[in-house]
């Protein structure tokens, strides 16, 4: 009955207090019988069968079972005891008579036991073992014993509470990971072995690097603490700036297993001395608040309140505002309970009683023969005073504010007067910026930087040689009225560069719109035609409207046309507003302000509009 493949088992005795390494057969369910007993199976079943056979007594326990070159597993080991009763019943003519064939079967019957545990997660399972009893080997024995070896697949795993649902029910603990670890035979559990953590200060980065070692996975998982108990923050870097190192400082690191794994501790200043460069950046995390409060019975207390990476050893004394030198009371940090907060720092608080609220509102800590302090609590006159000073100095700076937005009111009312009359100054629109028919390079530049200067005095801009792969997308026509519905709803205007061939197309437009030799239009072809020629149409039915200036504008960005004037324009863009650029900015950005403007038709004609 046993198979052909070895296996190490460790044997944990039910206490858990001894080892022991022997050699046994083991497969997923593995059942090893007494003599007498035969052909023993075992089987998962789904509830408790009835059994056949009295189950005298059951013991349990646990194994590591190994098999060979593989990684080992936790083993539920149950031992019963059978209460099997001899056939002695039968006559003597049972006895005598009959032939050999009937005495075999006399001698042989088969039976059945189960057996239920429970482990915490999930539903119980059940063994049942099916067997053959032999009476004949069975004369001289009125019990047998049968044992049965369950494996980790079953659901157990180290540190699991077992309920074994017997009559009374059984329960026992499955031995930690921590324990089985220790002994010598754990390279044989993969959930014990662990990285290996190295660390290094260094300097010229000002980080503690980590390294790891021992194994050939990719790279652990790690957190880290404060103090042995603290809690453990996750840490998806390899390095700690060293301002958040501590002498109390602790890493743990582990492989992802898909189980409990056990986990590498290291406080890499554990019994060491702290290095003394980095001393103040312990020092600079540490922090105190003190407050006064008032106790029951009427008198005043000081409520302090200390924080830090670690735990400290030291006093906080009570001392005069006036002269923190001379001590009235103090109180040990190591007499209290100390708690982490959620930033993992450790907090320790405190209260003097019965204090002098006039002359008793500082601490000063003492830590190592160091002084901190004094930390004093807030004077409420003080603060007082400090609030007025306050109001008084946002006053100041509102009253600036209003002063310098006026200021510019004022002066863009002026300048909108002297350009025909009042103003009405809204909010900054939509500005689209159209390049020219031809592709130049210094002229696209100059776009760019109009472009930029209008975002960055709040106008929502849309340039067209920004937006290439829209074009491309919705079609040049397309992405051109959706900016102008925008522009609708939003208030602004459209912005047309002026240059040589601006002119010349236009005329050219002009032309055969003139003559309708509407097809001969499609003829001007360059990268931006689509745009530019739409841009006429649009001129041309809102100069019909007369409503072409309060639509588009005109920007010159060469100044040797400047003095040029508006009659040296084509026809159709003759009336539009123009701007040379860069002597006239700051008119080109008011005029973009405007909302809406009511201008005397003489001012208008002085200007060249029509």
């Amino acid at each position: 009955m046993f198979s052909s493949e070895w296996i190490w088992c460790i044997l944990l005795t039910l206490y858990g207090s001894t080892w022991s390494l022997t050699f046994s057969d083991y497969d997923t369910n593995t059942i090893i019988c007494s003599q007498g007993l035969s052909d023993c199976t075992i089987e998962n079943v789904l509830f408790s069968a009835n059994s056949t056979v009295e189950v005298q007594m059951l013991q349990t326990g646990f194994k590591l079972c190994c098999k060979e070159d593989t990684a080992c597993t936790l083993c539920l080991v149950i031992q019963i005891e059978l209460y099997i009763p001899l056939e002695k019943d039968l006559g003597d003519e049972d006895q005598s008579g009959g032939d050999e064939d009937d005495k075999e079967t006399i001698n042989e019957k088969s039976a059945s036991v189960t057996v239920c545990y429970k482990a915490p997660v999930g539903l119980a399972t059940c063994k049942k073992v099916e067997f053959t009893v032999n009476h004949a080997v069975l004369a001289q024995q009125k019990q047998t014993k049968a044992s049965m070896v369950i494996t980790q697949s079953d659901g157990i795993t180290f540190g699991d509470q077992i309920f074994v649902l017997t009559n009374p029910e059984q329960k026992l603990i499955a031995p930690s990971l921590d324990e089985v670890c220790s002994q010598e035979l754990r390279k044989h559990l993969p959930e014990c072995q662990v990285p290996k953590i190295k660390v290094f200060l260094n300097k010229k980065t000002n980080q503690m690097e980590l390294q790891f070692g021992g194994s050939d996975r990719s790279r652990p998982s790690l957190c880290v603490q404060y103090e042995d108990k603290g809690s453990c923050r996750k840490l998806n870097q390899t390095s700690i700036p060293l301002y958040s190192v501590a002498p109390c400082i602790c890493l743990k690191a582990w492989y992802e297993t898909g189980q409990t794994s056990r986990r590498a501790l290291k406080c890499p200043f554990k019994g060491k001395e702290f290095p003394h460069y980095l001393q103040p950046n312990m020092w600079r995390n540490v922090s105190v608040n003190v407050s006064q409060s008032k106790m029951s019975d009427g008198n005043s207390m000081l409520l302090w309140s200390l924080s830090a990476p670690c735990r400290l050893e030291g006093m906080v004394q009570l001392c005069y505002k006036s002269n923190c030198k001379e001590i009235t009371a103090m109180q040990q940090l190591s007499e209290g309970k100390w708690k982490q907060n959620s930033k993992g720092l450790w907090e320790r608080e405190g209260a003097f009683e019965n204090i002098n609220e006039q002359s008793s509102q500082c601490v000063m800590v003492k830590i190592n023969e160091m002084k901190f302090g004094p930390f004093c609590s807030s004077d409420s006159g003080r603060w007082r005073w400090s609030l007025l000073v306050v109001g008084v100095m946002l006053l100041v700076c509102l009253t600036v504010l209003m002063i310098y937005c006026l200021h510019d009111f004022v002066k863009r009312w002026a300048w909108s007067w002297r350009h025909g009359g009042f103003v009405k100054i809204g909010r900054k629109g939509h500005v689209v910026l159209l390049s020219p028919p031809d592709e130049d390079v210094g002229v696209s530049e100059s776009i760019d930087q109009l472009g930029s200067l209008l975002c960055s005095q709040g106008f929502s801009v849309s340039v067209d040689q920004w937006s290439r792969k829209e074009q491309c997308s919705q079609g040049p026509l397309l992405w051109l009225y959706s900016q102008l519905q925008r522009m609708d709803s939003m208030g602004g205007r459209v912005v047309l560069v002026l240059t040589p061939k601006t002119s010349e197309r236009t005329e050219e437009w002009t032309h055969l719109n003139r003559n309708g030799e509407v097809e001969k239009l499609q003829q001007m072809k360059s990268p931006y035609s689509d745009l530019f020629t739409a841009s006429l149409f649009l001129i041309h039915t809102h100069r019909k409207l007369g409503r072409a200036a309060e639509r588009f504008v005109l920007v010159n960005f060469d100044t040797s046309q400047k003095n040029s004037g508006h009659k040296s324009l084509p026809e159709l863009l003759r009336g539009l507003p123009l701007f040379h650029l860069p002597s006239q900015t700051q008119t080109l950005l008011a005029e973009l302000t405007v909302v809406e403007t009511k201008m005397d038709p003489s001012r208008r004609t002085r200007m060249g509009w029509r």
